[in-house]
């Protein structure tokens, strides 16, 4: 092989590598980070410790590589309040109820802040809305106002069983981390589509969820639209999901993987 030519090979090869290099030069270190996640089933099937393939938090914890990662989630959550809900740190029923919500995932993070058992957060994931879109009927306050009418700046003088409307809820859940955490980044994540309930559905809960996030300076990730989960796609052939709506391990490593850069692009900039 002429000198020429070795030359030349190298030079390409180097044209080959150095996005790549730059990508990795890019790559922030999230190694200091102490992650928190509230949300639903979807959440809840990667574990407490998001060691459980089928989530996507376990797919997204090894990307993003924070110090630590631990969900609060339960199976069954919904954003939205009830007239009877009351703060429930021991609950875990697994289905829809009235203390099956985010605001106790809320109540539990901080009393394992306040033990010394959770860290706290520098940054705090909430992905719910699922369960207020499929089971709205069990949820009568759902429509009940919108995000503009609510004041975030008081909704922490309310009770739960107070805010039984979506966008109250998700205000009063989020002021109350807001004011609890300041030093934390709050992300909410819109559900996903699934063949459980209408496409419409999703889109109003995700619309108002977006909403609520635009109201308290809160950046919001639609995965309703940008996921890559289809309901029409699911219902024919599932390729993502296990019954519709939860995730197979393909469906979440997919979702961890767009999550991954969605997040970093908030986070690191």
């Amino acid at each position: 092989m002429t000198k020429i030519l070795r030359t030349a090979m190298m030079a390409v090869a180097l044209i080959a590598i150095l996005p790549l290099a730059r990508c990795r030069a890019a790559a922030a270190d999230h190694s200091a980070m102490d992650v928190v996640l509230l949300g639903d089933s979807n959440t809840w099937i990667g574990g407490d410790d998001c060691d459980k393939p089928q989530g996507w938090n376990y797919w997204w914890r090894e990307s993003f590589a924070p110090r630590s990662c631990r969900s609060y989630a339960r199976s069954g959550a919904t954003w939205t309040n009830t007239s009877t809900t009351r703060r429930n740190l021991t609950q875990d029923i697994g289905v829809i109820g009235a203390d099956n919500v985010i605001y106790n995932q809320v109540c539990r993070l901080i009393a394992a802040a306040d033990s010394g058992e959770q860290p706290a957060p520098s940054l705090i994931i909430i992905a719910a809305g699922t369960n207020d879109a499929w089971f709205s009927r069990k949820r009568p306050g759902l429509w009940a106002e919108d995000a503009a009418e609510v004041n975030p700046s008081t909704v922490t003088r309310l009770r739960p069983s107070q805010a039984t409307s979506l966008a109250r809820s998700v205000m009063l859940s989020c002021r109350l981390l807001a004011d609890r955490f300041p030093q934390a980044r709050i992300i909410l994540l819109t559900p996903h589509q699934t063949t459980a309930t209408t496409l419409s559905n999703i889109t109003r809960v995700a619309e108002m969820i977006e909403r609520c996030g635009n109201a308290m300076g809160l950046p919001v990730i639609r995965q309703d639209l940008h996921s890559g989960i289809v309901a029409a796609d699911e219902k024919v052939s599932p390729k993502y999901t296990t019954d519709g709506t939860h995730t197979s391990i393909d469906g979440a490593r997919h979702v961890a993987a767009f999550l991954n850069e969605a997040i970093s692009e908030i986070t690191d900039n």
